[in-house]
């Protein structure tokens, strides 16, 4: 990887080859993208989970939430409990447990039961994200590490898009525990073999003194701002004490954390990183266009079923065609990185999501399943030209002891970032549609006459209010939805501008396609 110390890689005599090196990408790949994956699976459950529990939907999201929230407190822990354990035993451990309790959370005969074992799994599951990244630049051998970066980082893709398709495939035909046992046998497989594979490569492990101010800090922001983007469009947002509380609480605690692990001799979490202007420059853009291209994802299927009468399988065969062309793009991306200044793939990436999701502010409610499709194509084909460089920015011109750390700290970002997308997508979304709602309505013209004519035609008086409001609410969504689809551009927009504010990565010199190692 571009700017990462000689001494990190492999000695010649142990550098994986053939099949054993595919082996190793292939676990952890996989035990990334079923961390990722348990992030959408249950999105469109949630009926189905409410209604076997015998609780209200809006009781149900915390199914989501809770998950949402242990995996961001973990994933930034990373670097830390490497260091501690051992980025080997902390991989292992994370994928058997993340099995176990899969099977937990099938078993789950209430909704607080099951909110406690998403929270168990969101413990297992988020340290799975950096730390597959982190031994994959530790033992891949330094000529193969950006197509197996690559390969992994199209799981990060890949696995949000096909989240809600299996789920509601896992609705439809079998019943919702089915979304936590399908995960285990394969969690269990790649713990027996993750084993077998890596503890050679374990570290020694630092015994250092435990930072316990900085991880309850830790807790309570991030904690309290991922139950506030949960809960915020169920409660009304600000009309909500609960949610004013927590947002401040929130802010409080993100400073005091901020203050202290910048003072701290052994951060839980290493600031310091963001002196690198590399690092800092990767974590803004990731934390914009993550967020921008995220919030796109949440809000395709929302409209296709809200208002155009897709059922939760076809809303998700949709997005899977995100998740098939960012596959298509991902060796694309690999062989780019090898050739290219990684600022340009980004910025081209960028203007292509940009240009799939402004084409979407003139969609309209006669768009036929076909023509959905192709905004979708080009922005799948577009996320592994922006996430995948990044990542190898990101952690480009660390030192190798930060690696762990860095890891965590950009996955945490993509994954705060995709929580706030969520919430402020939906948020907006629904705003906008009350807008336009209020706006159609009062410029509805001769509705007396509509309501005559319908009336005419064998409706009751009820029957012919409810259809013109009918009417009314469905433009109100689709120019709320194109609403949304321009916001999301802009800022897509204006993030491949961002992106040159980092610095030229070291030139390509060697064969490889690989930097000099030192800088």
């Amino acid at each position: 990887m571009p700017g990462i110390a000689a001494d990190r890689a492999i000695p010649a005599k142990k550098e994986p080859t053939g099949l054993l090196l595919v082996a190793i990408v292939f676990v952890l790949a996989m035990a990334n993208f079923l961390a990722v994956l348990d992030l959408t699976i249950t999105n469109v459950l949630v009926p189905h989970i409410s209604g076997a529990l015998a609780v209200a939907p809006s009781d149900g999201t915390w199914v989501i939430t809770s998950y949402a929230v242990a995996e961001a407190i973990m994933v930034p822990l990373t670097g830390w409990l490497a260091e501690r354990f051992g980025p080997v035993r902390v991989f292992v451990s994370g994928i058997v447990g993340f099995g176990f309790v899969s099977i937990l959370c099938g078993m789950a005969t209430s909704l607080p039961m099951l909110i406690f074992f998403r929270i168990l799994l969101g413990i297992c599951g988020g340290p799975l994200i950096p730390i597959s990244q982190t031994l994959l630049l530790q033992v891949v051998p330094t000529r193969h590490e950006i197509t197996a970066l690559a390969a992994w980082g199209a799981t990060t893709i890949v696995a949000p898009a096909v989240g809600p398709a299996l789920g509601g495939w896992i609705g439809d035909n079998w019943s919702w525990p089915w979304a936590f046992y399908i995960k285990v046998p394969f969690a269990l497989a790649l713990g027996f073999v993750a084993w077998r594979l890596f503890a050679k490569y374990e570290k020694a492990t630092i015994k250092a003194k435990v930072d316990y101010v900085g991880l309850v800090l830790l807790v309570l922001w991030v904690g309290t701002l991922q139950i506030m983007l949960g809960n915020g469009q169920n409660l009304d947002w600000f009309n909500s004490d609960f949610i004013v509380t927590l947002l401040i609480v929130a802010i409080l605690g993100f400073f005091c954390f901020l203050i202290w692990e910048l003072t701290d001799k052994r951060p839980v979490v290493d600031l310091h990183m963001y002196r690198d202007r590399s690092f800092s420059v990767s974590m803004l853009v990731i934390g914009l266009s993550f967020g921008s291209l995220f919030g796109s994802l949440v809000l395709v299927p929302l409209w296709l079923q809200m208002d155009m009468g897709y059922t939760a399988l076809l809303a998700g065969y949709n997005i899977a065609m995100l998740g098939i062309f960012s596959v298509i793009s991902a060796p694309i991306t690999s062989f780019l990185m090898t050739k290219y200044d990684h600022r340009w793939i980004v910025c081209i990436g960028l203007l292509m999501a940009a240009g799939a999701t402004l084409v979407r502010v003139f969609f309209t409610q006669d768009m036929t399943f076909l023509q959905l499709l192709y905004p979708q194509m080009l922005q799948g084909f577009a996320f592994p030209l922006v996430v995948i460089p990044l990542m190898d920015m990101s952690v480009s011109s660390l030192p190798p002891k930060d690696t762990a750390a860095g890891a965590g700290q950009f996955n945490f970002v993509r994954t705060l970032a995709s929580a706030i997308s969520t919430a402020a997508v939906v948020a907006m979304w629904s705003n906008a549609i009350d807008t336009k709602k209020a706006i159609l309505a009062g410029e509805l013209h001769n509705g007396a006459g509509a309501m005559a004519q319908l009336q005419a035609g064998g409706f009751s008086q009820e029957q012919a209010r409810g259809l013109l409001d009918l009417s009314v609410q469905g433009q109100s969504v689709m120019l709320g939805t194109n609403q949304v689809f321009l916001v999301l551009g802009l800022v897509m927009l204006v993030t491949a501008a961002t992106v040159w504010l980092a610095p030229k990565p070291p030139r390509h010199a060697n064969g490889n396609g690989k930097p000099p190692v030192a800088h």
